[in-house]
């Protein structure tokens, strides 16, 4: 027996993940009646996975562009249509196919592209059409959307939360988040690749399980395969000495960029021109796709490698300049995204990172709303420092705002992770008590206990749900950056739904994107308007996702409204506890209906599984904030 089944398909192990607004997007067009879409990205993106996915359980007929039939009329078509046909009667015989979904159609052939241009003017078949950017279109095949006949969906690259879900579903757990940023960094968005060096890496056994998270860690060199060599023979199989001599240097330099003044101009003009290289606005040149540096290092000789090659030594000034420019950023209330390769570079080699440096690293992050990656660089400083403060405060900090209460209070004795640590426990108002009173020291606008900036710990309170406490205090401290804290404090002081959304806005523009979701969150209490309510909550939801399963009282409940009622039903019972087997006997349902109805639950709500359930569902002392 012989078994047929498209190549791109065959190659995919892990669930669908990521992409639900591109899908119910893609489904909503196609049950409203609508001609169709256009779906568009660079190859690896995703494209046919997604629209596969949306036509799932469909009547569909379906055709594939190959560059072996280009010169063939109808050739896509073949098995469609008989051998010998007129683009009239070809357009004929398919008006009747219901759904046609065309993959590559790029690749068509002039003959069927042009059958396709054609059915989309006749609009009696539903018609999903792929094509990939970056390659030659025919001409019919571009009209399709520059004509405006069908919508076209210009795919972005699956973003960092949605690529670790990814990650976690291949790997049967999840991934620490520097392991999973690593490989979204390396790959670029090409999913293909992502799949190809994930692979890699858990087949030669390179995956390691963390002992304190029970997470998938991976450090050491990048593994080369077949298909990493194909994504970089523009670098390994350099025709002239000279351009692979200076390659393998921006290579064996990195992390550290290099001066313009240490190569051959002409050299390097030939290297940009070809997009292999790029130089910042310093003069520093890099390599331009951060898989290169691995590769070339990896092709050179093991002597050649041991002669060229950074140790973490020769890195200390960078790394100390790093970490001055990431304490300037925090204290200028602006944690934007920074370039740090140097203290990636020293992740990725299993090297030790200085505890002060880790301290940094995890305050930006967790700044940012990038809890679990604030966790993992925490924990790179303790096992380089056991027992230093500010990495344990991150941590426990870190913790807390994701709603993880430890088995003992020892990590967390610190008085700024305490009040945290109380919210995560649901007793908010102990916890609005003790960051104010952690803050009575410190009343005329000095350092926290911890070392941070004050307008960050009066901001705690603004945070809890206790604005009026110290409101006059973050409007007297000086500059642009606590004056955005302290309209915060203002416009929650006054309810005012508005004014909150606003301060939202500011504060995902300075990277505050957990800020940002939690003033959106009050604010849709406090909107009058209950059309306003609901564009606040989705702002604060789609910025919630983001956070890496940040869980804060001004989060609670919030969630819950982006479900269905028979998601918000099936949730809010396995939530109390109950089996998926016997909410299935409750509502009447298949046991597969109920999995099925949570999978797409966890995936609205950001969580990994039923265990972050009741703190979604209730969290009673927060209501009251």
């Amino acid at each position: 027996m012989t078994f047929e089944q498209d190549a791109k398909t065959l190659e995919l192990p892990w669930p669908f993940t990521g992409r639900e607004d591109e899908l119910e997007l893609i489904r909503r067009l196609l049950t409203a009646g609508r001609h169709g879409i256009v779906v568009t990205g660079p190859a690896g993106r995703g494209k046919t996975r997604l629209v596969t996915e949306a036509v799932r359980g469909g009547d569909c007929a379906r055709i594939t562009g190959t560059p072996e039939t280009r010169t063939l009329p109808f050739a896509a078509f073949a098995h469609l249509l008989p051998e010998s046909v007129s683009l009239h009667r070809a357009v004929q015989l398919l008006s009747g196919t219901r759904l046609l979904l065309i993959d590559d159609a790029h690749l068509l052939d002039d003959s069927s592209a042009a059958l396709v241009h054609q059915l989309a003017v006749h609009g009696r078949t539903r018609l999903i059409v792929v094509v990939a950017d970056g390659d030659p279109v025919p001409g019919a095949v571009s009209r399709l959307w520059t004509g405006e006949l069908l919508p076209r969906l210009a795919l972005e690259p699956l973003p960092a939360e949605e690529i670790a879900q990814l990650l976690a579903a291949g790997a049967g757990g999840p991934l620490e988040p520097l392991t999973a940023k690593r490989l979204h960094h390396l790959s670029q968005g090409d999913l293909r690749l992502l799949r190809d060096l994930f692979g890699a890496v858990r087949e030669r056994g390179l995956l390691t399980r963390a002992t304190d998270t029970d997470e998938w860690t991976w450090r050491g060199p990048v593994p080369v395969t077949a298909t990493v060599r194909e994504r970089t023979a523009q670098v390994l199989a350099r025709g002239s000495l000279d351009e692979r001599e200076s390659l393998e240097r921006l290579a064996f330099a990195e992390p550290l960029a290099s001066s313009l003044d240490d190569f051959d101009l002409d050299i390097l003009e030939r290297l940009e021109a070809e997009d292999l290289i790029h130089v910042d606005d310093r003069g520093a040149v890099h390599l331009t796709h951060p898989l290169h540096g691995p590769a070339l290092r990896a092709a050179a000789g093991r002597l050649r490698a041991r002669r060229l090659a950074r140790t973490p030594e020769q890195c200390a000034p960078a790394l100390a300049a790093e970490r001055a420019a990431l304490t300037d950023r925090i204290d200028r209330t602006d944690v934007r995204p920074l370039p740090t390769p140097v203290g990636e570079w020293l992740v990725a080699e299993g090297a030790s990172v200085p505890a002060g440096y880790a301290a940094v690293r995890a305050r930006f992050a967790r700044l940012r709303g990038e809890l679990r990656e604030a966790a993992a660089w925490a924990r790179e400083g303790l096992r380089e420092t056991l027992a230093d403060r500010a990495c344990g405060v991150e941590l426990a900090l870190a913790a807390a705002q994701s709603g993880d209460v430890p088995d003992t209070d020892q990590t967390l004795a610190h008085r700024p992770a305490t009040g945290w640590l109380a919210a995560a426990r649901g007793d908010v108002e102990t916890a609005r008590e003790t960051v104010t009173e952690a803050l009575t020291p410190n009343r005329r606008g000095g350092p926290a206990e911890d070392g941070r900036p004050a307008a960050y710990a009066l901001y705690d309170a603004v945070r809890l749900g206790a604005p009026e406490r110290v409101a006059g205090r973050l409007a007297r401290l000086p500059g642009d950056g606590p004056a955005v804290l302290a309209r915060h404090a203002e416009a929650l002081v006054d309810g005012d739904g508005p004014a909150l959304d606003r301060v939202a806005g500011e504060l995902e523009q300075r990277g505050f994107l957990l800020f940002a979701a939690e003033a959106h969150a009050q604010a849709v209490r406090a909107h009058r308007d209950p059309r306003a309510a609901r564009m606040s909550r989705t702002r604060a939801v789609a910025l919630a996702r983001r956070c890496q399963g940040a869980r804060t009282p001004a989060l609670s409940g919030l969630v819950l409204g982006e479900l269905t009622v028979r998601q918000r039903q099936i949730v809010t019972l396995a939530a109390a506890g109950l089996s998926n087997r016997q909410i299935a006997e409750r509502l009447t349902l298949s046991v597969r209906t109920v999995g099925n109805h949570l999978y797409s639950a966890y995936a609205r709500l950001g969580a990994s599984d039923r265990g972050a359930l009741p703190w979604l569902v209730e969290l009673p002392t927060a209501q009251s904030a």
